[in-house]
């Protein structure tokens, strides 16, 4: 039976991994996909533009 209790945390680590990855992979896309890219296109937009101005006079 010790080879039961040896086997018994990897098997529930493995089942919990799974369960991550189907929850990561399910969020993906759906209703808010569009919303969520609107936010990161803002926010890489904004990032652009403030690398691109200049923040003072270059004398």
């Amino acid at each position: 039976m010790d080879y039961v209790s040896a086997l018994v945390p990897p098997l529930v680590m493995a089942v919990a991994f799974i369960a991550l990855i189907v929850t990561i992979v399910k969020s993906q896309g759906g209703a808010n996909k569009s919303k969520e890219d609107a936010a990161v296109d803002a926010v890489l937009n904004r990032v652009e533009s403030a690398q691109q101005t200049p923040k003072g006079s270059g004398a």
